[in-house]
């Protein structure tokens, strides 16, 4: 069975005047898995979800999903993806009862009593209209959207944004029960790298449109170390087995993906306390790489 999307080497620049450009990422996510994107704000996030739904034109490589060629299978292709953004594009003077009239015919999968279900679990009344809806309120009603047509791909773009962390775990806690049960498959670009922890089962970093890392979720705190110590213990050497480096004044924190290597140069310190080499959350792994000096000897 072919990965439910599969990207190879697709690069985008807007023109010739922009700095910004998205060069050669390759990502691919199989059936019934979470696949996490984070990086700062003007990262490629954004533009690499737009470039999946064909919103805008590729440059260069090629977006597969579910076996087919996106450009030549596009509508059939959309047929069978769920959308949830942080901005959903709702008529807000409208019903959930009129939105959705008019959304369900667009899918000719749709499954009205699976709908009626969701709207029910979520404490949603039909006859509401969306500009009354909170945040919350209208998450869970793209969500419902996004569920009730067999999708079996669904892309989220920031969908906890501005929400509380009670309603973003309940949020979380109901997409990774119908992922299981449904065996979805989910591309989740997200900010808040707590959330990421909670339900991603893979991470890919982007930075100035290029993949940082693209890995298990699991591995990441196998792989990396974060090393934080006094600035007087960095020199040449010393510095060596740490890809990035942050230094402030008197300290400094760094990555490294060398364990062995690091604590050999380190030894004596590591003995006297006056560096500490601990596991990194995921945002500190972020934090520390978007802040930090890359060091190209370290081969990170």
């Amino acid at each position: 069975m072919p990965p439910v999307i599969e990207i190879s080497g697709i690069s985008k620049r807007y023109d010739q005047s922009s700095t910004f450009s998205l060069e050669n990422v390759s990502i691919s996510l199989e059936k019934g898995y979470i696949l996490g994107l984070i990086g700062p704000n003007g990262a490629g996030k954004t533009t690499l979800i737009k470039l999946i739904l064909n919103l805008i034109n590729r440059d260069s490589g090629d977006i597969k999903i579910f076996g087919e060629d996106l450009f030549n299978a596009e509508k059939e292709i959309k047929q069978r993806i769920g959308f949830v953004f942080d901005e959903p594009p709702w008529y807000q003077q409208l019903t959930l009862r009129e939105m959705t009239g008019i959304v369900s015919k667009l899918y000719k999968n749709w499954d009205s009593a699976a709908y009626n279900s969701y709207i029910s679990d979520f404490g949603l009344d039909p006859a509401r209209k969306i500009e009354t809806l909170s945040k919350g309120m209208k998450m869970k009603y793209s969500l419902a959207i996004a569920l009730s047509h067999q999708a079996e791909l669904i892309i989220m773009d920031e969908p906890t944004s501005g929400l509380d962390p009670l309603f973003r775990s309940e949020i979380l806690d109901l997409l990774q029960q119908r992922i299981a049960e449904e065996e979805i498959s989910v591309i989740f670009s997200s900010h808040i790298t707590t959330d990421l922890e909670k339900i991603a089962d893979y991470i890919a970093f982007l930075k100035d449109g290029k993949i940082v890392f693209n890995e298990p979720m699991d591995s990441l705190s196998d792989r990396f170390r974060l090393v934080k110590g006094r600035i007087d213990l960095l020199d040449r050497d010393t510095s060596g087995s740490i890809g990035y480096i942050n230094r402030r004044d008197t300290h400094f924190t760094g990555i490294t993906d060398n364990m062995e290597l690091t604590r050999k140069i380190f030894s004596r310190q590591i003995d006297s306390r006056d560096l500490i080499i601990s596991r990194p959350s995921l945002e500190e792994l972020m934090l520390t790489m978007l802040k930090g000096e890359k060091n190209a000897e370290s081969g990170l």
